[in-house]
């Protein structure tokens, strides 16, 4: 039986944008559930308001028997012959890249009064550049992630500590909830990684070094939220006696990664000199399911899958995340004068909003309080500071205004850092 789960925060983004004379473009990762928001969720929403089915336009550019309609030309001529009246048509296409010109297609409609478009796309280099250097701002992106922890948990329910076992182990991807056992589940979260993603790659960007990237990519997924750049990873690879790769393959690799959706980069920002550090940067993996599928489920530590999980719930509601650096100088009897960096897990912006993140397992003494709130207590900003942690608490303030809540109290509560 197929499990129905609501998407309310694209959803909502997609109501926002109904006849706002822009394109909205959902992007995201293969098999997080695009299709599904516009050809189900969308769909059901735009009929429930009393749209005529005649007057939402699906197509599913995957589907091979619209191998025709990836021509242009033969495109353009189908959604004319389905438009016979001045009322708006819905026109939603799911995976709009595999269109040769697309750009054309989707510009050709924005000169149409009565044609509001939806489109889905699965690799940003096509789609957000594209969005940029064609349509001028006329282009509306909503990212879609995997289903986030509150998602997954509203669809499965029961205890909340067997819930987040599941989702750290086998991520948010939908189709894994319809699945019953740990093989069927690791089975499919291989097989997409090499079947969809991989091949993927290959053909789109040509890649010839197929051993040397899968190395790298699962050395990506070993060392989620750890500074690297392609320099370092290229002296690691050469140092542990792997096959080597220059920095700018590496370079070259990361940037194809992220394009398709399966990383992300976090910059390093000095919080108190209010610049970017060019030096490292952090990556996470947009779902847990493929990392630990990539590592064959052998690496499974907690406290960074929690980072990364509470890096994509930031992503999810909206944030702009960076990964934070507060400089301390100072002076006392045994060191003399001192220089040392403190690192926040987490900068998170959205609009005039800031807020300093640390993530931690447990604290429990007071020494491991100091030791994780060093850096928050270093900054000399209004900003709200907040230490999530997954032990099952309270949310409090510590004598300093730091907020500590739990772990389920953030991901299932999108008002939580408003606590």
């Amino acid at each position: 039986m197929y499990m129905m789960i609501a998407r309310p925060t694209y959803l909502s983004q997609l109501i926002a944008g109904e006849g706002n004379g822009l394109i909205k473009i959902v992007t995201g990762l293969r098999r997080c559930g695009k299709s599904y928001l516009l050809f189900k969720i969308f769909t059901e929403h735009l009929k429930e308001k009393g749209i005529d089915a005649d007057h939402i336009i699906k197509i599913d550019l995957e589907d091979i028997r619209n191998t025709a309609l990836t021509d242009p030309v033969a495109l353009v001529t189908y959604i004319d012959s389905r438009m016979i009246d001045d009322g708006r048509y819905y026109i939603l296409m799911d995976e709009v890249q595999n269109v040769r010109d697309f750009e054309k297609v989707l510009n050709s409609y924005l000169k149409i009064d009565n044609a509001d478009m939806y489109v889905t796309g699965s690799n940003s280099k096509f789609l957000s550049s594209d969005i940029v250097t064609e349509f001028r701002g006329r282009g509306d992106e909503i990212k879609m992630y995997p289903l986030s922890f509150r998602e997954f948990y509203s669809a499965i329910g029961g205890d909340k500590s067997d819930a987040w076992r599941d989702y750290f182990t086998y991520g948010g991807l939908p189709h894994v909830l319809q699945l019953d056992s740990h093989i069927k589940k690791t089975t499919y979260l291989k097989n997409l990684y090499a079947t969809v993603y991989r091949k993927d790659m290959e053909e789109r960007d040509k890649i010839v070094k197929i051993k040397e990237f899968d190395e790298l990519v699962k050395t990506m997924a070993s060392m989620i939220g750890a500074p690297c750049n392609p320099n370092k990873l290229s002296n690691t690879f050469k140092s542990e006696g792997k096959t080597e790769l220059s920095p700018q393959s590496i370079r070259n690799y990361l940037g194809l990664l992220e394009n398709a959706f399966i990383i992300e980069k976090a910059y390093r920002y000095d919080v108190k000199g209010k610049k970017y550090i060019n030096s490292l940067s952090k990556y996470y993996m947009t779902d847990m399911g493929i990392r630990n599928a990539l590592l064959d489920f052998r690496q499974q530590e907690e406290s960074h899958i929690m980072e990364n999980i509470i890096y994509n719930e930031l992503c999810i509601r909206g944030y702009s995340v960076d990964v934070g650096v507060v400089e301390v100088k100072g002076k006392n009897e045994k060191e003399g004068w001192y220089r040392k960096q403190f690192e926040v897990d987490f900068v998170a912006n959205l609009g005039d909003k800031r807020y300093y993140i640390q993530s931690a397992l447990s604290i429990p003494d007071n020494a491991k309080m100091m030791q994780e709130s060093n850096s928050l207590r270093s900054i000399r900003d209004d900003f709200k500071k907040i230490i999530i942690l997954k032990d099952n608490i309270n949310p409090w303030y510590t004598d300093d205004g730091i907020l500590t809540i739990g772990l389920f109290d953030f991901l299932l509560d999108p008002l939580s850092l408003n606590y």
